[in-house]
């Protein structure tokens, strides 16, 4: 007999009981929003399972973000528009708003973001919500509480609900006593920055799990990610993006690491595609719980060159920041990614030129793009 019809059946028989003076009404099963084939014999009503033909329901906390907004639209492109809720503290644009399902999620408060799992059913989740490397520093506190605190509460709620969980690491995992040419998946990982030491944590935590509760724990470590919809945020890496800027702008770009910096880079779209083929891997494939992934490793230098294909005119400066230049001198130079590439799959799409064109044909064409500089 069902498990829930026997339920029900106990119930009636303790409410009729002489002296009870209840009327009981059994509702079906199907009325209280599940179907037969979605309860095992030993399951609760915290671990619905779902047949192998159903898109999974995705929550992407932390949405708000340059990665979040693009995650999104991918998903949405491949699951449906209502099977993504993306959600965030702050209030979305018009044009995120509208895209698709969108709510107030804080990772800081367990039962709003338990509610939010159980009420839309969800089945997959990503893990976007963190402060930064350079806000992080400022307020060292703060990056504590939603980078770990935040984690905890995610960890906990994931393994409750039988999730497939998500969560992003970075080259900022790694510090100055790491291996940086090329840096392996796994050696020694002694990072100086709240936010890289935070993502240590998950990246631990995460395997710990899953190997303890049997957590589905997924986790990439990003490079430097490049997108021409988004301005710089004075990061390490942003120099990569503030160059495109400030060429069709004024002809003009100061940097502010020195030209010989070598830091391994990756284009947005590359990056997006990599993070849902690892979640859809089929978890035999998978060899370890958190991997490297990579497309290029470039110099200031390298890139400047690139750009001054397009742009013959771009004046290039060099003004040292010692801060950035100090943590990228402490993070990889290049990735190894060859785990990802023979586990699942992985290969990336955009190389170097690859990137400045496509860059260009975002922000204006190179051709009008050089016309406008010349004529300048």
């Amino acid at each position: 007999m069902p498990v829930i019809k026997r339920l029900s059946q106990a119930v009636k028989q303790v409410l009729q009981r002489p002296g009870c003076g209840c009327q009981v009404t059994v509702v079906p099963v199907r009325c209280l929003g599940f179907s037969p084939r979605q309860v095992t014999s030993d399951a609760n009503f915290h671990s619905v399972s779902f047949s192998e033909a159903d898109h999974p329901r995705v929550l992407i906390t932390g949405g708000l973000g340059q990665l979040g907004v693009g995650l999104s639209k991918l998903l949405r492109k491949r699951f449906g528009k209502n099977n993504v809720i993306l959600s965030d503290i702050r209030k979305p644009p018009d044009n995120v708003f509208y895209s698709g399902p969108f709510i107030y999620s804080d990772i800081l408060d367990y039962k709003n973001l338990r509610e939010i799992v159980v009420n839309n059913r969800i089945t997959w989740l990503f893990h976007y919500s963190a402060l930064l490397s350079a806000v992080g520093e400022a307020n060292v506190p703060l990056a504590r509480s939603v980078n770990i605190t935040g984690l905890h509460n995610i960890l906990d709620i994931a393994a409750e609900h039988k999730l497939r969980l998500f969560v992003p690491s970075t080259i900022g995992a790694f510090g100055p006593t790491s291996p940086r040419n090329p840096t392996p998946d796994l050696c020694i990982q002694r990072p100086r920055t709240i936010y890289g030491v935070s993502k240590v944590h998950a990246e631990l935590m995460g395997e710990y799990y899953h190997y303890r509760y049997g957590l589905d724990f997924r986790c990439l470590r990003y490079p430097g990610i490049i997108s021409a919809d988004s301005q710089p945020g004075g990061g390490t890496t942003d120099y990569a993006v503030q160059i495109f800027h400030d060429a069709v702008k004024t002809g003009k770009f100061q940097c502010n690491l020195k030209p010989d910096t070598r830091l391994p880079m990756m284009y947005i779209s590359d990056c997006l595609r990599a993070t849902l083929e690892i979640m859809e891997a089929p978890a035999e494939l998978l060899s370890m719980r958190t991997y490297n992934i990579g497309a290029m490793s470039f110099t200031p230098e390298e890139l400047v060159q690139e750009v001054q294909k397009h742009i013959p005119e771009l004046e290039v400066s060099y003004n040292v920041d010692a801060v950035r230049q100090a943590i990228a001198d402490s993070w990889p130079m290049i990735f190894d990614d060859s785990n990802a590439r023979q586990d699942w799959g992985w290969k990336h799409d955009y190389d170097l030129p690859d990137l400045v064109n496509t860059m260009f044909n975002f922000l204006g064409s190179a051709s009008s793009t050089t016309q406008i500089a010349r004529a300048n």
